[in-house]
């Protein structure tokens, strides 16, 4: 007989269990129950349950960042996974690595969440959509490439402006893998760069079909596309957290392409329209110039210029007899003034006073004699008269008392 260590026990189980193709991969649903977020390692803990039996499950933090909706207990859920055994304690447990909600009535409470929890990050605010190109050239297309969404978008694309370019990146728009498939599809034809508008969406379908379009990774992949997005999701009637971060939402894939592409028929009449204005514009503004020319044509100077010129002569003779009579006028006051100076400066002068009898005393060297005691007997002097100067010898230096 042979006895187990319990180590060893649970190694035989665990091999087991990993060998058991059923087990790997395998999807469970049930009630959460006992449900525990671990801070601050981020893993999940939880029951899965039904009304017979009960299943632990775990789901590691790189797995759960990515559960787009707020789990707790009295949730269905649909997990996937694999079953093995934690050897510490010998439980049995689910290793989670995607949920989802089961039940409508889980998937509007996961879609409410989540929009919520976008919404207060602002990715919803009008403010941030951006307008539709008026005139593209080219349209990017995010969905199946055999789905009816498609041919409905080529069928109105072709009807209203065939010369417009479609350019479709394919995605699975169902299904576990969808999600991924339309983030790549968004991302390659954004980097692109040559599309003026990208639509993104699919036909009608349940909430469950449409669910991709509610996941969190697909909501951030519209909201950071460089090119402005049209969400296009199922009927009129349905709503999708694509369509709440979008930059416009469309009721149906077909009147996405309403939107996105302009008439053919429209422009020309636009063009049309322009073309009408710019040709009255240019009569108007002919005719405004002709009306000016007339006017100048009757002027007399273009009619006669001769007679023109003759009167230009006329006034310029004019203003030559005005400006030689100031002229003269001018150098009159300014002779008179000239005259009056002069006669001031000349009553100043020594010359002047000579002529009236005065003379001027100088020694031999030339110097003023002012005063008698400037000379003595015998000195020669000068006396410098108006019209000439006598040499004379002193005999007698008579002082005044």
């Amino acid at each position: 007989m042979q006895i187990w260590s319990i180590k060893d026990l649970n190694n035989l189980i665990g091999t087991t269990l990993q060998r058991q193709p059923a087990l790997r991969g395998c999807w469970v649903t049930g009630e959460v129950s006992n449900f525990k977020h671990h801070m601050p390692s981020g893993h999940l803990y939880f029951t899965l349950k039904d009304g017979q039996a009960s299943l632990r499950a775990v789901m590691f933090r790189s797995r759960a960042a990515a559960v787009p909706f707020v789990i707790g207990n009295g949730m269905k859920v649909l997990a996937h996974g694999d079953v093995r055994i934690y050897e510490k304690d010998g439980s049995i447990q689910l290793y989670v690595d995607e949920l989802s909600p089961r039940g409508v009535g889980e998937l509007s409470l996961a879609l409410e969440q989540l929009k919520a929890r976008l919404a207060a990050e602002g990715l919803g605010d009008a403010a941030r959509k951006r307008c539709l190109p008026a005139y593209p050239s080219c349209v990017g297309i995010v969905t199946s490439s055999t789905g009816a969404a498609l041919h409905d978008i080529v069928r109105v694309a072709r009807r209203r402006n065939p010369q417009v370019r479609l350019v479709l990146a394919p995605a699975a728009v169902q299904g576990g893998e969808a999600p991924g498939e339309i983030v790549r599809a968004l991302d390659r034809i954004g980097r692109w760069g040559l599309c003026d508008v990208i639509i993104v969406g699919r036909g009608g379908g349940s909430l469950e079909e449409l669910w991709a379009f509610n996941t969190e990774e697909v909501a951030r992949a519209v909201a950071a596309c460089p090119v402005p997005v049209i969400s296009a999701v199922g009927h009129e009637i349905d709503f999708t957290i694509a369509d709440f971060v979008a930059d416009l939402r469309a009721p149906t894939p077909s009147a996405a392409a309403e939107l996105a592409i302009p008439s053919a028929e429209e422009m020309a009449g636009i063009l049309a329209g322009v073309e009408n204005r710019m040709k009255k514009a240019l009569e108007g503004v002919f005719g405004r110039k002709r009306y000016q020319l007339d006017l100048l044509g009757q002027r007399p100077e273009l009619r006669d210029p001769r007679r023109s010129l003759d009167m230009r002569i006329q006034k310029l003779g004019v203003m030559e007899e005005r400006l030689r009579s100031a002229k003269t006028g001018l150098m009159t006051k300014k002779d008179d003034i000239l005259h009056l100076f002069g006669s001031r400066l000349h009553a100043l002068s020594p010359l002047a006073v000579l002529s009236r009898g005065y003379g001027v005393v100088q020694d031999d060297r030339g110097q003023v004699v002012c005063s008698v005691q400037d000379v003595n007997p015998g000195d020669h002097v000068g006396i410098r008269l108006t019209d000439g100067s006598l040499e004379c010898e002193v005999e007698t230096a008579i002082r005044d008392t």
